[in-house]
């Protein structure tokens, strides 16, 4: 699961700088960059659960797994993440 934590936050990362590069609605991206701020908090809630079983684990990770699917195409992405 790190490694698809990491693959988001890169991700996440490179959008956040396209976005910053596009010049467009400003409520498309407002709404675009409040998106990665979701996906982004997911993914700390994940890392910051202190039991592996807690009851909230499958569900994040389903989560996140499907948030992933959005960058599929990218080379990094591992098919196994797939949910």
């Amino acid at each position: 699961m790190d490694d698809l934590l990491k693959f988001l936050a890169a991700r996440i990362s490179e959008d956040r700088h396209r976005v910053a590069d596009i010049i467009g609605s400003e409520a498309l991206l407002a709404g675009y960059l409040s998106l990665l701020d979701s996906i982004e908090v997911l993914a700390n809630d994940y890392r910051r659960m202190p039991d592996p079983w807690d009851g909230r684990t499958h569900g994040l990770t389903h989560a996140l797994r499907v948030l992933a699917q959005a960058y599929a195409a990218h080379p990094a992405y591992n098919q196994e993440w797939r949910p």
